[in-house]
C-alpha cells in the first residue's frame, strides 16, 4: 500500500488567507512551509488511486502528484473514487473538480450522502458516478485489493445544513488493510478527542493519519493520546494556531508523532 499525503492543514489552508498570526506570518515568509487542506490518497497496486477526502485544493494537489496523472495521449487518470469521513466543505468541495471523470465511487455515511443530494445531482449531470454507503457490514473491497471498514467517530454536522438531525456517524473513520502485504492504515483526521473507540481502531495498525488536534506533543501542549507500541502517527489536518506546525520531524518523533509536509509518501 503506497500512501500520499497531498494536504495536511486544516480548513483555510496554511496560512490562513485572513490571518496575520505568528505562524502564517512565518509561513508567507518563507520560515515555515505553507501546506494546503487536508487529503490523501492510497493504492494498493500503484494503478488503482483512491483518495481519502476531496479538498478545495484537490486540482493542485493532483497536479503536484505524478502517480496520480493521467497517462499521455489519451490514456486515462488513474483515480477510482474518493472515500469521504465528513460533509465538511474542506472535505468535500474537490468533487466538483472531479466533476465529468466517468466511473468514480464516492464512498461516504449515510447522513453525508443525504447532506450531499445537490452537490450529488450537479456532478452526476457531467458524468454519473457511484454513491455508495461506507457503512455496508463487513466493509468493502476497492480496486487495488484494499479492504475498508468504516467507523462512526464523530456526531458533528457540517454548520451549513439549515437541518442537523443527530446521527452517530456524521463523521467517520476509515481501518484500511492491504491483502497482499497485511499493512494496516487508519485514517482519522477528524476526531472529537480520544477513546476507547479509538485505541480499538488503531490496534494491530501500522500507521495512522490522525487529528493534529489529537496528536501528542511535548510540554504543556500534550495530550492524552499514546500510540500503541509499533503504531507510527502521522498528524495531519493541522490547525494554524496548534502546536505542531513549528515542530520539525525530528522532535516530533520523540513526542510519537512524525509531521510530514505535504507530498511526503510512504508505503505499508
Amino acid at each position: 500500500m503506497r500512501v500520499v499525503l497531498l494536504g495536511t492543514a486544516a480548513e483555510g489552508g496554511f496560512p490562513r488567507w485572513n490571518c496575520g498570526c505568528a505562524p502564517c506570518a512565518a509561513a508567507r515568509d518563507g520560515k515555515l512551509p505553507a501546506r494546503t487542506q487536508e487529503a490523501a490518497a492510497v493504492t494498493g497496486n500503484s494503478r488503482d488511486w483512491w483518495l481519502l477526502n476531496a479538498s478545495p485544493d484537490i486540482r493542485a494537489q493532483l497536479t503536484a502528484t505524478s502517480a496520480l496523472w493521467p497517462a499521455p495521449g489519451t490514456g486515462p487518470a488513474p483515480l477510482r473514487g474518493v472515500l469521504l469521513t465528513d460533509a465538511e466543505p474542506e472535505h468535500v468541495s474537490g468533487l466538483t473538480e472531479l466533476r465529468g471523470e466517468p466511473g468514480l465511487k464516492v464512498y461516504a455515511a449515510p447522513p453525508v450522502l443525504a447532506a450531499l443530494t445537490p452537490a450529488r445531482a450537479m456532478v452526476d449531470r457531467y458524468q454519473p458516478w457511484e454513491w455508495c454507503d461506507n457503512l455496508t457490514p463487513g466493509g468493502f473491497v476497492l480496486s487495488g485489493g484494499l479492504v475498508v471498514t468504516a467507523h462512526p467517530v464523530g456526531t458533528s454536522a457540517p454548520s451549513y445544513l439549515p437541518r442537523r438531525p443527530a446521527d452517530a456517524s456524521w463523521v467517520v473513520a476509515y481501518r484500511i488493510e492491504d491483502l497482499a502485504t497485511g499493512g494496516v492504515l487508519v485514517y482519522a483526521p477528524r476526531l472529537a478527542a480520544p477513546g476507547p473507540e479509538l485505541d480499538e481502531l488503531l490496534a494491530g495498525a501500522d500507521r495512522a493519519l490522525l487529528d493534529g488536534s489529537c496528536c501528542p506533543v511535548t510540554g504543556e501542549d500534550a495530550t492524552a493520546l499514546l500510540p500503541p507500541p509499533g503504531l507510527r502517527v502521522v498528524p495531519t489536518r493541522l490547525d494554524h494556531a496548534g502546536p505542531l506546525l513549528g515542530t520539525d520531524c525530528a522532535q516530533s518523533a520523540e513526542a510519537g508523532a512524525e509531521v510530514l509536509p505535504d507530498g511526503a509518501e510512504f508505503a505499508l
